[in-house]
């Protein structure tokens, strides 16, 4: 192939058709002298170093995971919830069961992944995932246990909920009482392990499309932009129109407006 030859658009529709850039035809871009291919040649040479930041991101979010995996254990669900903080809705938590030969490069923490990111994520995760489980506790049982207890709950439903059993359980934070098999509590672990990066986005599209739901129920008080966070809009609207049945009527914030 002679890159001399070829035109701008010939090479970008050249490489559009490749899953990998052969490093020799980057040095071959470097080497021509035009300058559009001259910008081709640094796109590409910027996503190779993402693409290798990204794979080692990987690597080292999939340390617990192999560690597990060498004890002899197959099944290992990460375990992750969304929901502890906002003044409404519920706590939701999910449970991940993650193959050993899966990729998703940039899968982290969900706070981190954008809107849009963090849907497509979804959408591979439950699609290619060996098992998922979903728990959710709603306003009046935490209000009822606290939200540590309804967190703990939450985790627990998502394990028993999924398809498999675990052989062990990567949870982020916590210790939960009541499992049979091995578990690792990790703090911050939403950022350290693949399993509980897969399960916090679960977690997180879960509830903010169950909260986007209650905001068609309740259309005054904007579930869809804060998803039950105490911001002062949502402040005002309880001040204004008092609590729901969705929120949390021991939290600071609903007591002092209800």
């Amino acid at each position: 192939m002679n890159i001399r030859e070829m035109s701008i658009k010939e090479i970008k529709v050249w490489i559009e058709k490749l899953d990998e850039l052969p490093k020799d035809f980057l040095q071959l871009l470097k080497a021509d002298n035009r300058a559009g291919v001259q910008e081709i040649a640094r796109q590409q040479e910027a996503a190779i170093a993402r693409q290798e930041k990204l794979a080692l991101q990987w690597n080292e979010m999939t340390q617990y995971e192999r560690q597990l995996r060498d004890k002899g254990h197959v099944h290992l669900f990460g375990v992750d919830e969304v929901g502890r903080g906002p003044l409404a809705g519920p706590v939701v938590a999910a449970a991940v069961c993650l193959s050993a030969d899966f990729y998703l490069p940039g899968l982290n923490d969900s706070k981190k992944v954008p809107v849009a990111s963090r849907e497509a994520y979804y959408e591979i995760i439950m699609r290619d995932a060996i098992a998922v489980g979903i728990g959710i506790v709603d306003a009046a049982r935490i209000d009822s246990i606290n939200i540590l207890n309804a967190t703990k709950e939450a985790m627990r439903k998502a394990i028993n909920s999924a398809s498999v059993a675990p052989d062990a359980c990567l949870i982020d934070a916590v210790q939960l009482t009541g499992l049979t098999c091995e578990q690792v509590p990790i703090i911050g672990g939403d950022g350290k392990s693949v399993s509980i990066a897969a399960a916090s986005i679960v977690a997180k599209v879960t509830r903010d499309r169950m909260m986007a739901d209650f905001a068609k129920e309740y259309p005054q008080y904007g579930f869809d932009k804060h998803a039950g966070y105490g911001t002062a809009e949502h402040l005002a609207a309880i001040g204004r129109y008092g609590p729901t049945p969705i929120h949390r009527m021991t939290f600071t914030g609903v007591k002092e407006q209800a």
